[in-house]
């Protein structure tokens, strides 16, 4: 046992290329992800949403969102539009909604639903309206998400509105 000691710079260079191909795969990461994050940005500023400043981090498969929501509704889209994205997990919700207190009050929030398997929107209405003629008031509160009443899938997470 003891220290024994080598040339620093003489040998295999095994070690300094696996450091390099290690720092090149984690900056390659870096990018992926920012590029993804960057992609769920512009998706959720092209669905029309009245939302400021948005902004996505992503941490794995959670995907954390901010920024300041007109309503309810928006705020809403926005994490079901990302929820539904494949590969997300959960949604890490710091939207805000910057509507006065006498709006907040007069429109409450929608319930969330995931489809399940056999599910159409028509029945979905019928549960929860009473109704299943009802189904295009799911359809409308769930677009752009949804751009076909008849496609919808099992594990896919609807919003509600009462």
């Amino acid at each position: 046992m003891g220290l024994f000691s080598f040339l620093k710079n003489a040998g295999s260079g095994i070690l300094k290329s696996s450091a390099a191909k290690n720092e090149a795969k984690n900056k390659n990461a870096e990018a992926s992800r920012e590029r993804q994050e960057g992609l769920l940005e512009g998706i959720l500023i092209s669905a029309g949403l009245n939302i400021k400043n948005i902004d996505v981090e992503i941490a794995n498969d959670t995907v954390m969102v901010f920024g300041e929501a007109e309503s309810h509704a928006d705020r809403e889209k926005a994490i079901l539009i990302l929820g539904n994205m494949d590969g997300v997990a959960s949604i890490d919700d710091r939207i805000s909604v910057v509507t006065p207190a006498s709006e907040t009050e007069a429109v409450p929030e929608a319930q969330m639903y995931t489809v399940q398997s056999g599910d159409s929107l028509s029945k979905i209405a019928k549960h929860f309206y009473g109704d299943p003629m009802k189904y295009n008031l799911i359809f409308e509160a769930n677009q752009p998400m949804l751009k076909d009443p008849n496609l919808i899938y099992p594990g896919q997470v609807l919003r509600i509105p009462s």
